[in-house]
């Protein structure tokens, strides 16, 4: 993977978020990305090399037409990838690498380990043992303002085990980034395709934040050409007012669009005038916090 001679610098950070690719070098679950949410390098670990997600989401950017390297995961193969790309992140090593040599200044911090990856990390039977990894590596390397995050669909939140790695986040500078793209069932439906019903994630999403706080991460598009309805971004702003005034304590809702190919060819991105527009309910609505990354 290197850069093209036809990429300016200017380009750089629209290309890079465009790309985030699971594919490192020889790696099979371990990857680098520039994260315009983190605002920075995350070192993104994914649990889900198969691709098996529980949500069949419209938007989904994993790229399923090719075929998984591997099918499980190897702790120990994963430890040892973590450790190394975290020292090249720590370091500022990575940065010299032709890939990542003309990113912005800006862009040069490493923020995060990431659980994200091809499918839904909670959903691995190797999802505690990684977070004990994550945690250890980034103890022994990584800069202590480096977050564990778990970018989640919040539908297995309330597994006993994944409470109990979640724990463990809590001593290692973790946070919770739980989607939440409807304010309806009937959306919900329609935009994630998911395995449980709209009721449980919202309150695996308020039993989570009330015991930390947590990021909402929230995807908009156009469906069929058409903009999300009105009366659904005022049905999301109330779910949101509802958790807080329940006890979650969110401490940002980002709102954002589709930045790659998509699983569905009849959805397309949202304008960032409309992003705010579903920023700004929020903000009135639930008097919480929300950014829009276009």
């Amino acid at each position: 993977m290197t850069t093209s001679p036809s990429d300016r610098p200017s380009d750089l950070p629209l290309r890079l978020f465009a790309s985030h690719s699971r594919h490192w070098r020889d790696n099979l679950y371990v990857y680098p990305v520039i994260s315009r949410r983190a605002a920075g390098l995350s070192i993104g670990v994914n649990l889900n090399p198969d691709k098996a997600c529980n949500f069949d989401c419209l938007y989904c950017q994993v790229d399923r037409s090719r075929p998984s390297q591997v099918s499980k995961v190897d702790l120990d193969v994963l430890r040892s990838e973590l450790r190394h790309m975290v020292g090249l992140a720590a370091s500022g090593e990575l940065f010299a690498d032709p890939y990542f040599a003309h990113v912005p200044e800006a862009y040069r911090h490493f923020r995060d380990i990431a659980f994200s990856g091809d499918g839904e990390p909670t959903a691995s039977p190797q999802f505690l043992e990684a977070v004990r990894i994550a945690a250890e590596t980034r103890l022994l390397h990584g800069p202590d303002a480096v977050r564990i995050v778990l970018i989640t669909d919040a539908a297995y939140l309330d597994r006993p085990r994944v409470v109990q790695a979640l724990e463990i986040m809590d001593q290692s500078n973790g946070e919770v980034w739980a989607k939440l793209d409807a304010g309806t069932e009937e959306y919900f439906r329609l935009v994630n395709r998911p395995n449980v019903p709209l009721a449980r994630v919202l309150d695996n999403i308020l039993q989570t934040a009330r015991r930390r706080p947590i990021v909402i991460q929230s995807l908009w598009m156009r469906i069929h050409d058409s903009p999300p309805p009105e009366a659904e971004v005022e049905a999301f702003a109330e779910r949101l007012a509802e958790l807080v005034e329940a006890g979650a304590q969110i401490r940002l809702v980002q709102v954002y669009t589709i930045a790659r190919q998509t699983a569905e060819p009849y959805v397309a991105p949202l304008d960032e005038a409309a992003l705010e527009v579903v920023a700004g309910r929020v903000r009135a609505r639930a008097g919480v916090p929300a950014e829009v990354f276009g």
